[in-house]
Order: C-alpha cells, then sequence, then structure tokens
C-alpha cells in the first residue's frame, strides 16, 4: 500500500510536468501509465486520462488492474461527454464483470449514457427505448437501490419522448389533410384516418401518458374524424358523422373540463346538423 501511495505521487508529479504527456503515451512501463491515467482523472482532465486507460485496457485485462481500468475507462468518457463510447464501456465492464465491485453505476451509467443520447422526439428514438430498457433492467437487479428516485425520473422524461413523437406524427398526418401521400398503413387510408390510428395506438401503448398528452390525443382523433366525414363520399358520410358524434361523447366523458370543450361542441353540432338534414332528405324522398 505505501508503495503504491509512492507510485501515485510520483504519478501525479509527472503529469504535473510540462510537457510530459507525449512521453507518457510512449512509455512501456504499463503500470506506470496507469498511476497516471488515474492522476489525470484526479485533475479532471478526462480526455487525457481517456486516452490512456484506453491504450491500456488489452494489457490490464487478467491483471488485478483489469476492472478497475475498464470502469475508469467508462467514467472518463462519461465526464468527458463521450456518452456513446461511455454506455459501450459500460456495458462492457457488467458483462464481462457481473459480480463486479462497480457493476451497480456499471448499469446504471449504461442506461443514463443512452439517456444523454437520446435525441429531439422528431427523430430515430433507438437511444431512447435502449435507455428505458438499460434503466428498467437496472432496477429489476437493483430494486433498492438508491439511485431509483432520479432512474423513475429518467424513465418517465423518455417515456414522454416516446409518447411526443407519436403525437407528432398524429399531428402531422392531421396537418397534411387531403395532401396526397402514401400513408404509414395502407395507400386507400386517408391522412385523417393515418391521424386517427396513430392516436389511437399511442393511447394503448403508452398509458402512462401524461392526462394533459391524451387530452391532446383525443381531440385530434375527434377533429380527424369529422374532417374525414366533412369530406367523404356521399354514402360514407352519415356513418363517419355518426362515429364523429360518439367520438365527441367519449370525448367529453373523458375530459369533462377540457379547454377544447367549445371546439368540441361545435364539432358535435355540426356532425349532427349533417345527420338531421340527411335523415330528413330520405324521409321526404319516401
Amino acid at each position: 500500500m505505501k508503495f503504491r501511495s509512492v507510485f501515485l505521487l510520483l504519478a501525479l508529479v509527472f503529469v504535473s510536468s510540462c510537457g510530459e504527456y507525449p512521453r507518457l503515451q510512449k512509455t512501456s512501463d504499463a503500470e506506470y501509465k496507469y498511476e497516471a491515467a488515474k492522476a489525470y482523472f484526479a485533475q479532471g482532465k478526462y480526455g487525457r486520462a481517456s486516452e490512456l486507460l484506453g491504450s491500456l485496457l488489452a494489457t490490464m485485462k487478467g491483471t488485478p488492474y483489469g476492472e478497475e481500468c475498464l470502469y475508469l475507462l467508462g467514467m472518463s468518457n462519461l465526464l468527458h461527454k463521450d456518452y456513446e463510447s461511455a454506455g459501450s464501456y459500460f456495458q462492457k465492464y457488467y458483462q464481462a464483470y457481473p459480480k463486479g465491485i462497480f457493476v451497480e453505476p456499471a448499469r446504471y451509467y449504461t442506461g443514463y449514457s443512452l439517456y444523454k443520447q437520446s435525441p429531439d422526439a422528431r427523430l430515430d428514438q433507438a437511444s431512447t427505448q435502449e435507455a428505458i430498457h438499460e434503466f428498467q433492467t437496472f432496477l429489476d437487479h437493483y430494486p433498492a437501490t438508491q439511485l431509483k428516485p432520479q432512474t423513475q425520473e429518467m424513465i418517465g422524461l423518455l417515456q414522454d419522448r416516446l409518447v411526443e413523437k407519436e403525437y407528432l406524427a398524429a399531428k402531422l398526418y392531421y396537418d397534411l389533410g387531403n395532401y396526397i401521400l402514401n400513408s404509414l398503413y395502407s395507400s386507400s387510408v386517408s391522412n385523417y384516418e393515418s391521424a386517427v390510428i396513430t392516436a389511437q395506438n399511442a393511447l394503448k401503448d403508452f398509458p402512462f401518458a401524461s392526462a394533459s398528452r391524451r387530452e391532446e390525443f383525443a381531440i385530434l382523433i375527434l377533429r380527424s374524424k369529422y374532417e374525414l366525414a366533412r369530406q367523404s363520399v356521399e354514402e360514407k358520410r352519415v356513418a363517419r358523422f355518426r362515429d364523429a358524434i360518439d367520438e365527441y361523447y367519449a370525448f367529453v366523458n373523458d375530459f369533462p373540463e377540457s379547454k377544447y370543450m367549445q371546439e368540441a361542441k361545435d364539432i358535435l353540432a355540426a356532425a349532427e346538423s349533417i345527420v338531421k338534414r340527411k335523415k330528413l332528405d330520405i324521409t321526404q324522398e319516401d
């Protein structure tokens, strides 16, 4: 222990010397380079620590320093904000050392690294889904962890991002309206129908969505069904307006205090007026 302390002190002096880093990179003394890397880490020079630790990884594997080296490499990249590399090294750590002394934080930081890579809701959400999976796996392994509150909070934020992506997709279909577009569902399905399907699927797939977001989906479904009916061919119009009327009652039942209540009532009035007029036309024909 005394020898290691002296070794670390020498490394600290060494890395503090101007121009010594290039010589450190070339040294064949792996143990000394390792202590220097740890000294750089302690000084907050994470880029240099990461580079040295990375060059030592293969050499240290199978030695008493191998486990710590891999974990510190992950931490160096994390603190250097290279989240992609950090996540990769943390995952390698818990796979290589499933009973290692750093396995709990390594699993947590794998999820955290992916969390930091989660993009804007308009972009592909593969890393978001991976982060949720890693966090949930972490909680499965460590249900009593002290990191549980922040892990659950980040899972919630990631899930909100997935919900937001689905809402933006549904709204895009609605905004496109009658614009001719190859639908995600079928070339014979209109954009309004695609908006309804996307929103309905989101409500089923994401039951944890906030009340305000579920309200946004619900009013979008109502709007889409009304517009679909309004622009349908004659033989389908009445049935689709009735569907919109049914959707209105589902909406007010779920959101009786909705800020969209007046808009919903206007849709109901317009739909009922058309259905009644159609009934009157049929009666007069008879």
